[in-house]
């Protein structure tokens, strides 16, 4: 079990193992680490062929822990920590230094690009690793240790965070270009009712979907990134809020 575990599924598969036996939910778990749940299973799967034991007991009312899924657990955590401790004296020794920021699935922000020059300038010889994250997690992974800063829209569960403040930004609307909508030169949220809008997964951060959905309950497809957003305005005829410094295709229009 242990040499198959080195060879076969290496560490990101063990994080996901982790995710999955600590949240005992599949959509949970991918949540938490940011992708979709099909993949997912898929990568536990053959970790239990990897390992030949079923590391879970799965059923319509959730997950369970197997014995093995259990002693692996144990030893996932020691194994993941070790391998942080490894990575990073590693890194001291070539003497090399990495930061990792999370950022939304949201590269159109031109904040953001001013702060990778200026960050280029103050600290050329640092690594940053970018990875996007979904829309569900407006955090963008630092409680599960994926990240060490994010950048990213309010507002949001500080649990935990601290957050600092770099811009304010007003919001519109995204409808397709030939909605009535567009007639408008300034929308209300009353101006809104009945349509249908775009949101997020049910286990999205409740105050970022409340805000997000203009503080009401909506109806509308499910959503996990700015392209999908614009996707289901386009096919959909639905709408949302959009920070006002976006640049949506030519197809849709800004309000």
């Amino acid at each position: 079990m242990w040499v198959s575990l080195q060879y076969g599924a290496g560490l990101r598969t063990l994080r996901y193992f982790v995710a999955v036996a600590e949240e005992l939910h599949f959509g949970r778990a991918a949540a938490r680490l940011h992708m979709s749940q099909p993949p997912l299973s898929r990568a536990i799967k053959q970790l239990e062929a990897d390992v030949g034991a079923d590391l879970l007991h799965r059923s319509a009312a959730g997950v369970t822990l197997a014995p093995a899924g259990a002693a692996l657990l144990d030893e996932a955590h020691t194994l993941l920590d070790e391998a942080d401790r490894v990575r990073i004296r590693v890194a001291a020794a070539a003497g090399a230094a990495t930061i990792t920021i999370g950022i939304l699935g949201d590269s159109s922000d031109r904040g953001a690009t001013r702060l990778a020059a200026e960050y280029r300038r103050r600290h050329p010889g640092v690594e940053v690793r970018v990875p996007e994250t979904d829309l569900n997690d407006p955090t963008c992974g630092p409680r599960a240790g994926l990240i060490d800063v994010a950048l990213t829209r309010a507002p949001f569960a500080k649990i935990g965070l601290t957050a600092h403040q770099l811009s304010a930004d007003p919001v519109g609307v995204v409808p397709c270009t030939d909605d009535l909508l567009v007639a408008h030169d300034h929308l209300r949220l009353a101006d809104l009712v009945g349509r249908r809008w775009f949101q997020f997964p049910d286990r999205t951060d409740p105050i970022w979907q409340s805000y997000w959905n203009g503080g009401a309950p909506r109806e509308g497809p499910v959503v996990r990134a700015v392209q999908e957003c614009l996707q289901a305005v386009l096919w959909n005829g639905t709408v949302g809020m959009t920070p006002l410094g976006h640049h949506p295709p030519g197809e849709l229009a800004m309000v």
